[in-house]
C-alpha cells in the first residue's frame, strides 16, 4: 500500500472528508428550496454553507496537527534523515484532497437534483466551485499548522468556534472588499435569480485562500520559530496582493448581475410571454397563466399585451419606466425546479391593473385596488393570505371593504362599472388616491 494510502487510512482526513459531505449535503437538502432555482443559485449556497464547511475542515486539520504531540514521537521521528517536510507531504495531500474532493461531491449531489431543470449553466459556477474547494484545502491546511503550533486538546473545538466566527463577521464586515478578500462566504446571500459572483472577487479570494494554505504549510513544517514567524508571509503577500486588484465598485460587490442569465426569453407566438433565460424551464407552465391574466386585464382600454418576468435589480437599480404594453410578474421556483405557487400568477397579475411598479411615494387604497381587480377576474375578492406567497395576515377589515366596492359594482351597468375600474387604474398611473372612485 502506498504512503498516501497508509495516510488516508490512519489519518483524521476520511473522517473530516465525511463529516463535511454529511453536514454539506444535510444542510443541501433541509432547504432545496433555496438552491433549486438553477446552477448559480446551488453555487452561492454552498458559498453560503461555508460558515459550516469552512470551520470544520480547520478543525480536522487542527486534530490531526496534534498526532505526533498526542503520540509523543515527536522526537523519534526528528532524528530519522527523512526531512520534516517530506514526512508531512502525504499528510497535506491526504487532507487537501479528501476535503476538497468531499466539498467538490456536495455541489455535485445538488447538481444531480437540477441537472434536468436548470436551463443555463453559467461559467462563473466552475471557478466558485473550485476556490470553494481551495478555502477548504486552505482551512485544513491552516489547521494542521496551528494544530502542530499548538497541540493542546482544546485546539480544535476553539478553532472551530473561531472559524464559524470569522466566515460571519469577514463576510459582513465593512468596507465590502475587504470581505470579499477575507471570507469564503462573501456574496452568496440571493437576492434575484440573476445573481453572479464577480470574477475578480472570486479570483482574489483564491489569492488570498492560496496564501493562507501556504501559511498552513509553513507552520505545520516549521523547524523553528523563526520559520513559523516567516509562515505569515504568505498570508500577507496573497492580501497584500488581493487588495490591490479586489474592485472596489458596488456593482462587482453587492450582488452583481450575470447578464445572460437576466436576458429575456420569450414565447414565438402572441400574447408573448418572456422569462429570465436562468428561469426559462418554467416559460411552458407560466404562459397559459399569464395569458390568463392579460386576458382579465383586456377588458381595460389601453391594457397591457404582454407579460415579462420581473428583471429588477433592486440593490443597485431604480425601477424601470414603465412600458404601457408590459405588464411584470415575479417568477417564483420551487424545491423541485418547476413554477411555485402557480395559482398566484392571475391574481398577482391582475392586482396592479397594468399600472406597474408604481411610486412608494403615492397614496394608495388597498381595499379600492382588491375591488377593483377582483371586478376583472369576476369573482368576490377574497383575502391576500393564502393567495399571495408571503403574505400571514391581514387586517379582515379590508377584505370586508373590498367584498362591499365590489358588490357596489357588480349592481352597475357593465360600461359604467369598468369606466370605474379603469378610473381607478388612471390614478394609479398618475400618482392619485383612488379613494371614492368606485362609489362616486
Amino acid at each position: 500500500m502506498s504512503v498516501l494510502g497508509i495516510e488516508l487510512r490512519r489519518s483524521a482526513a476520511a473522517g473530516a472528508a465525511l463529516i463535511v459531505l454529511t453536514v454539506g449535503v444535510a444542510a443541501l437538502f433541509t432547504a432545496p428550496g433555496r438552491w433549486s432555482a438553477g446552477w448559480m443559485s446551488l453555487a452561492l449556497t454552498t458559498k453560503e454553507y461555508m460558515i459550516l464547511l469552512w470551520p470544520i475542515a480547520l478543525a480536522a486539520g487542527a486534530w490531526q496537527g496534534r498526532r505526533e504531540h498526542r503520540a509523543k514521537v515527536g522526537e523519534l521521528f526528528a532524528t530519522t534523515p527523512r526531512s520534516r517536510a517530506r514526512r508531512m507531504l502525504p499528510v497535506l495531500v491526504a487532507m487537501g484532497a479528501s476535503v476538497g474532493l468531499a466539498f467538490l461531491l456536495v455541489v455535485g449531489a445538488g447538481g444531480v437534483r437540477i441537472a434536468s431543470t436548470a436551463a443555463y449553466f453559467p461559467p462563473d459556477v466552475v471557478a466558485i466551485t473550485l476556490v470553494g474547494a481551495l478555502s477548504l484545502v486552505a482551512a485544513a491546511w491552516l489547521g494542521l499548522g496551528i494544530g502542530r503550533l499548538l497541540p493542546a486538546l482544546v485546539t480544535a473545538p476553539v478553532l472551530a468556534v473561531a472559524g464559524v466566527l470569522l466566515v460571519f463577521f469577514t463576510a459582513i464586515m465593512r468596507p465590502d472588499w475587504m470581505g470579499a478578500i477575507l471570507s469564503p462566504a462573501y456574496g452568496s446571500n440571493p437576492f434575484y435569480p440573476f445573481q453572479t459572483i464577480d470574477a475578480r472577487v472570486t479570483a482574489v479570494l483564491a489569492l488570498f485562500m492560496g496564501g493562507l494554505a501556504l501559511t498552513g504549510v509553513l507552520l505545520l513544517v516549521a523547524r523553528g520559530p523563526r520559520t513559523s514567524v516567516a509562515a505569515a508571509l504568505p498570508v500577507l503577500l496573497g492580501f497584500g496582493v488581493a487588495a490591490a486588484i479586489v474592485p472596489r465598485d458596488d456593482a462587482a460587490l453587492i450582488a452583481p448581475i450575470d447578464p445572460v442569465a437576466r436576458e429575456l426569453v420569450c414565447t414565438d407566438d402572441a400574447p408573448k410571454v418572456c422569462v429570465t433565460r436562468v428561469n426559462a424551464n418554467v416559460l411552458d407552465a407560466l404562459t397559459p397563466l399569464a395569458r390568463q391574466g392579460l386576458a382579465a386585464l383586456a377588458k381595460l382600454p389601453d391594457a397591457p399585451t404582454q407579460v415579462h418576468e420581473d428583471r429588477r435589480a433592486y440593490l443597485i437599480e431604480d425601477a424601470p419606466a414603465r412600458d404601457a404594453d408590459i405588464v411584470t410578474i415575479a417568477v417564483r421556483i420551487d424545491d423541485h425546479g418547476g413554477l411555485a405557487h402557480p395559482d398566484a400568477v392571475v391574481p398577482e397579475m391582475v392586482f396592479g391593473l397594468g399600472a406597474g411598479y408604481g411610486d412608494p411615494e403615492c397614496e394608495r387604497n388597498a381595499a379600492v385596488e382588491r375591488a377593483a381587480a377582483y371586478h376583472l377576474l369576476g369573482r368576490e375578492p377574497v383575502s391576500d393570505v393564502g393567495v399571495i406567497p408571503g403574505m400571514i395576515e391581514e387586517d379582515p377589515q379590508l377584505n370586508a371593504v373590498a367584498i362591499a366596492l365590489w358588490r357596489g359594482l357588480r349592481k352597475l351597468p357593465a360600461p359604467e362599472a369598468l369606466s370605474r375600474v379603469t378610473a381607478v387604474r388612471d390614478a394609479l398611473l398618475t400618482c392619485q388616491d383612488p379613494t371614492g372612485l368606485l362609489s362616486r
